[in-house]
């Protein structure tokens, strides 16, 4: 088949981005289904190298926003240059070495015109409803076998055979890399043998005694332009994700992403996340929670967390229509802690990044480096 690409103005662009294929019907055996969304295409058009960082930011664990849903929902649409600037991207290398990327955003169409397929530090709500995760059974299997940590002190999760979703804030304070992106690493859990054995046979004499974090250093670094040129307080946080590349596969299994449903189309409303919480050194703590508001761009929950949570993978198990089969994707990135404004009096949400038609295609080509493999979310 023929494709073709063609410039997506902002009002094709607003379509493009609400449509989902698939429609909750009102049967009362409906499974929890993924839609099919149409993506568009996100294309690098031009990179230029920039002047070596500094790395003189102090690493944030958390980010603190007072512009909550009614703010955002009243911001004005971006226009489609503001977009593109939004989803640039700078790329940060091992050797310190720095690039921006211009791009170019396509709605993908084939040759006879139809479109292609398609508060304080502590945010603790009441009673601590955090899980510690303990023991190796659970630790080293899917899907909590997909968080890991960074040396800066977040969390990210698996998304391919050599990348990891994190927090941008984790990586750049906004107007700087922070201290260590430069020599960042990801940690993985792996059991610590009692008689010091590296092997993989475990025997009945050689039980772990703990875990312990095994580290990949990081070959290079992208950060949406969107992070870097706005701020937490204000259009920011939207953009508050960043991918990195690992030097060698990791050899686990992964958690592929996906685009974020409305917030009425999760089973039963809620999302999970683990994460390496600070309260609780050491230790791999999950969590599931009820999402309280949405806007296109953020989800906003109580789900209990503490700095060091964030940069954890927002994700979601639903039925796979293609497949046949239920999976597990990551629809959002957990970024920090708003109050809110509700009804004049202030509340306070713990914020998630979701995972848009746009974003999935950018991150997706930082995945894969082909549109053709990005085409539905």
């Amino acid at each position: 088949m023929k494709l073709a690409f063609r410039m997506a103005g902002l009002s094709t662009l607003i379509l493009l981005l609400c449509a989902a294929k698939d429609v909750m019907p009102s049967s009362p055996h409906w499974k929890p289904t993924w839609p099919s969304y149409r993506v568009p295409v996100i294309l690098p058009q031009s990179t230029l190298n920039l002047d070596k960082p500094q790395f003189d930011a102090e690493a944030r664990l958390d980010v603190v926003s007072p512009c909550g849903p009614a703010c955002h929902k009243s911001s004005p649409l971006p226009t489609y240059e503001e977009v593109k600037n939004y989803l640039s991207y700078e790329t940060l290398y091992a050797n310190g070495s720095l690039t921006e990327t211009e791009v170019g955003i396509y709605i993908l169409s084939s040759s006879d015109g139809s479109q292609g397929k398609s508060r304080t530090k502590r945010q603790i709500y009441g009673y601590d409803s955090r899980f510690s995760i303990f023991g190796k059974d659970f630790l080293l299997n899917y899907p909590f076998s997909t968080s890991v940590k960074l040396s800066t002190g977040c969390t990210g999760t698996l998304v391919a055979e050599k990348h990891v979703l994190t927090a941008a804030h984790c990586i750049h304070d906004g107007k700087s890399y922070v201290k260590g992106a430069q020599k960042l690493r990801v940690g993985f859990l792996k059991p610590k043998l009692k008689d010091g054995s590296k092997g993989a046979n475990i025997t009945n004499s050689a039980m772990p005694e703990k875990m312990k974090f095994q580290w990949i250093r990081v070959k290079r670094t992208h950060v949406p332009k969107g992070w870097i040129k706005g701020n937490a307080n204000d259009i920011g946080m939207d953009y508050d994700y960043a991918l990195l590349e690992l030097k060698k596969p990791h050899k686990r299994k992964f958690m592929k992403i996906g685009v974020s449903p409305p917030a009425r189309h999760l089973p039963g409303g809620r999302i999970h996340f683990s994460g390496y919480d600070n309260d609780r050194p050491g230790n791999l703590v999950y969590r599931f929670c009820d999402v309280k508001d949405e806007t296109y761009d953020l989800l906003y929950q109580q789900c209990d967390a503490q700095p060091g949570a964030s940069g954890s993978g927002v994700y979601v198990r639903m039925w796979k229509r293609q497949n046949h089969k239920w999976e597990r994707k990551i629809i959002g990135i957990f970024s920090g802690h708003q109050w809110v404004d509700m009804n004049g009096t202030p509340q306070d949400f713990n914020v998630a990044v979701r995972i848009t038609p746009l974003k999935y295609a950018q991150i997706c080509y930082w995945i894969k480096g082909n549109y053709l493999d990005c085409r539905e979310g």
